[in-house]
């Protein structure tokens, strides 16, 4: 029997019919033993208009470079809210010459007694490059005080700067994207769960994640106060709802394409 055959049961357009038929439907269709069709056109849609938006990215890419501009793009959100995940389909396809991806690990001691976004300031991008924070200097606004990894003065003191330096970032010709990947706190459960039983996985567990869930309810309270002093009109926040992770990692990219006044 045909898929065209099987699936004329279900309200599936002749655009999803031909979705299912195509190279990327039929891998999906072979995924499982019993297809949801449905899921079935879903993700091949996904793909399809995956590929076509990071064929875009690469046009970005090489007005950036032609052009000498530079482009920072933060990537904050709550643990397991698939940051990492959209930065890697951002990137997939992009010159590994004139991007970067960075991930800091805690602060030296030498660090540590510097001017707070000092080491950040060391991570800005050259002309003609993309930097992605994957995390930023945002860690201070949320996951060291919530988790005790700054006093309370260091944490004033950062809010007291951090749009004065975003103003310095924008005003020396760099273009600033802010995402924050919002989940519930049942979908990080879920996430949590699935990292824990996956041998291939477990590792991005740390131990600010375990206790992740506890403290819910002050990131919560962290990330209010980060939206309301740190959503300027010059650099706002874009929210991403992140509970499904292809819809987010879509709309993460089509808002860098929108903000960003490349040839298109």
């Amino acid at each position: 029997m045909s898929v065209t055959q099987k699936t004329k049961n279900l309200n599936l357009s002749e655009e999803d019919l031909a979705l299912i038929n195509s190279k990327i439907g039929i891998k999906y269709l072979f995924a499982d033993k019993k297809p949801d069709f449905e899921k079935v056109v879903r993700m091949a849609r996904y793909e399809t208009e995956l590929k076509e938006l990071q064929a875009e990215l690469i046009k970005l890419q090489e007005w950036t470079a032609k052009n000498n501009k530079k482009i920072v793009i933060l990537f904050e959100g709550r643990d397991a809210a698939g940051k990492g995940g959209a930065i890697r389909r951002i990137t997939a396809h992009i010159n590994p010459r004139q991007f970067r991806i960075i991930a800091l690990p805690k602060p030296s001691k030498e660090e540590e007694g510097q001017w707070y976004f000092q080491r950040y300031v060391n991570q800005l991008p050259q002309p003609g490059e993309i930097v992605f924070f994957d995390r930023s200097w945002y860690n201070r606004a949320v996951v060291e005080p919530v988790n005790n990894f700054c006093t309370q003065a260091q944490y004033e003191t950062f809010m007291g700067q951090v749009n004065d330096f975003e103003r310095m970032l924008l005003e020396s010709d760099t273009y600033l994207i802010k995402f924050y990947f919002s989940i519930t706190k049942e979908e990080q459960a879920r996430r949590f769960k699935d990292i824990k039983t996956s041998p291939l996985k477990r590792w991005k567990m740390t131990n600010v994640d375990e206790k992740a869930q506890e403290l819910w309810d002050e990131y919560t309270k962290y990330k209010l106060k980060m939206f309301e002093h740190t959503n300027t009109k010059i650099s706002p926040w874009i929210i991403i709802e992140a509970d499904k992770k292809t819809k987010a990692r879509v709309e993460a990219i089509r808002h860098v394409l929108d903000k960003i006044p490349y040839d298109k």
